[in-house]
């Protein structure tokens, strides 16, 4: 990375983070290697109707291509946070690019039949798994905080540029050359990413003085956050109700071009283009229309644009109508996901971005994949346009019943560490694994405030169960009217001391408030307690605060 670091205006433009060098290398490889990726879509999709035509198998391609996704995004996010992501990118990239490599020799000597392919394309998204919570954790690393939703918003453009022209090159190179060469072309996509990734050198990671956490407490963590956080549980609601049914239209995809409007891979990969063109067209859009709606309003203008392409899809009757229904589909799709991963991504602090992108991406994956389950089961029963127009209506009537989940709410919350804590002082030495830890705080609350104290001392629960303390609560001494105590366990002393380095600035507030309606003559006083351990001998030990 260079060190003239260029100037950022407080707003900055759509194109502002191409003005950094390892940004602009990494967008231009992943724009290549997502082409390559369409390529293979068009060729997977349109060999399984060759292969085995039926609604059911062709929409197993896309749950092949998602269900690794689901069942792969936790442990994948957990491998984000806790090692290099630039080598783990190129462990991925290496791995995905080698089983297309053998999955062209097998097509080279005719043995690939239904479930050959849904086997390789099961293998590519588990190599797609493991790299994409790391590539969008590594984002905030290229650009300055003000560069990041642009830069976030140009991934999204790289992506659907690729949408647009991935399909239309794979269609005319499958029927030019075949399915082979469409394959390899993708794997070498996967080279070129390598290469870029090996050219940049990463920033050093400030070195970490705990060990390195485990995968399975990292994977716990990642949940517990997750499922504690309002900002991005919000998010995941509405990205279920609208995944769930967009996901009939990509699954199905392939049979509208083939039953519906009587073409053949030609104008599947044109239909692909078109849900390209609309999506790369929608990212300027939006633009312009943030404006004027918020990403609520983008999300619901979204999901009724979603259905109209459905209901076009469905009984349009010819290319042109297709072609239109997948620009309009295009259009609403980046209009609601570029909304849900921007506040996806506001919704997670760093130490715990990469799991929390994974879970996002459980969700989106998992609807997907269960989606076109069903979908494609329906369709065998009920028709195309039938199931078509079931989603369709689906989606419009959940719009009313998830409104209720706001967007962007992570971004009003600080969650830069704060380093607010004092940092525990034991009389003997205490082993990072020792534990449980105990930790209890004294509070003296007047009859005036203990509503608002109770309010807010519930909230810091919250904050403290999402950080990884196991256990919460909060006691008051029957003795002793308006002394409370506050309680929480984490499993060992290196949990602890990680979640020290973790506090954020918001947490500092709710704590600053709490502090000021305590009525003892300190600071609430706080104790450290761990089981105890037969070979360590302790002096007593001093009190502290958390100041």
């Amino acid at each position: 990375m260079t060190t003239n670091t260029p100037q950022i205006p407080k707003t900055a433009s759509a194109f502002t983070p191409f003005k950094f060098g390892v940004f602009t290398v990494l967008w231009i490889a992943t724009l290549i290697s997502n082409i390559g990726t369409w390529m293979f879509n068009v060729t997977s999709g349109w060999v399984m109707t060759d292969l085995s035509p039926s609604p059911f198998m062709v929409s197993l391609v896309q749950a092949a291509t998602a269900l690794p996704i689901f069942l792969f995004a936790l442990p994948a996010g957990a491998l984000g946070d806790i090692f290099d992501r630039r080598k783990l990118l190129i462990i991925t990239q290496i791995f995905s690019a080698a089983m297309l490599f053998v999955f062209a020799g097998l097509l080279w000597v005719g043995q690939v039949n239904a479930w050959t392919l849904l086997l390789f394309t099961f293998l590519t998204g588990a190599g797609a798994a493991f790299s994409m919570p790391a590539w969008q954790a590594i984002v905030p690393k290229l650009v300055p905080k003000e560069a990041l939703q642009p830069a976030i918003a140009l991934n999204g453009v790289s992506v659907n540029i690729a949408r647009a022209i991935g399909p239309a090159l794979g269609g005319f190179v499958l029927v030019a050359a075949g399915a082979i060469t469409t394959v390899v072309l993708d794997a070498v996509s996967y080279i070129v990413v390598v290469a870029a990734l090996l050219w940049w050198h990463a920033a050093q990671k400030q070195a970490d003085t705990l060990p390195r956490e485990k995968m399975v407490g990292a994977m716990r963590a990642g949940m517990a956050f997750s499922l504690r956080s309002t900002p991005l549980l919000a998010t995941m609601g509405r990205g279920l109700a609208f995944f769930t049914f967009a996901s009939a239209y990509w699954a199905l995809l392939p049979l509208v071009a083939k039953e519906l409007l009587h073409g053949g891979p030609s104008l599947f990969g044109i239909l692909l283009t078109a849900l390209g063109a609309g999506a790369v067209s929608g990212t300027f859009l939006m633009s312009s229309l943030k404006k004027y709606f918020g990403p609520d309003m983008m999300v619901l203008l979204g999901t009724v644009g979603s259905a109209l392409g459905m209901l076009l899809f469905a009984y349009g009757g010819s290319e042109v109508a297709g072609i239109v229904a997948g620009f309009v589909s295009g259009i609403s799709w980046i209009m609601v996901i570029s909304s849900l991963n921007v506040s996806a991504q506001l919704a997670l602090p760093e130490w715990v971005r990469a799991r929390g992108l994974a879970i996002f991406q459980m969700m989106f994956y998992g609807a997907m994949t269960v989606g076109s389950l069903v979908w494609g089961k329906l369709a065998g029963v009920l028709g195309l346009s039938t199931t078509l127009t079931a989603a369709a209506v689906a989606a419009l009537v959940l719009i009313p019943l998830t409104w209720k989940f706001k967007l962007n709410l992570g971004e009003h919350e600080d969650y830069l560490p704060s380093g607010h804590w004092a940092e525990p002082v034991p009389a003997g030495h205490v082993e990072t694994e020792d534990g449980p830890v105990l930790v209890t705080i004294e509070y003296v609350i007047q009859d005036a405030d203990r509503q608002e104290f109770q309010r807010l001392v519930k909230e810091l629960g919250t904050l403290r169960r999402r950080d990884g303390a196991v256990n919460w609560g909060i006691f008051e001494d029957i003795s002793a009217k308006g002394k409370f105590t506050e309680v929480f366990m984490e499993e060992s002393w290196v949990a602890h001391m990680r979640q020290h380095l973790r506090v954020s600035g918001s947490h500092k507030t709710l704590q600053e408030l709490i502090r000021k309606l305590h009525q003892g003559e300190s600071a609430p006083k706080v104790l450290h307690a761990v089981t105890p351990n037969p070979n360590t001998v302790f002096e007593p030990l001093p009190e502290h605060h958390h100041d």
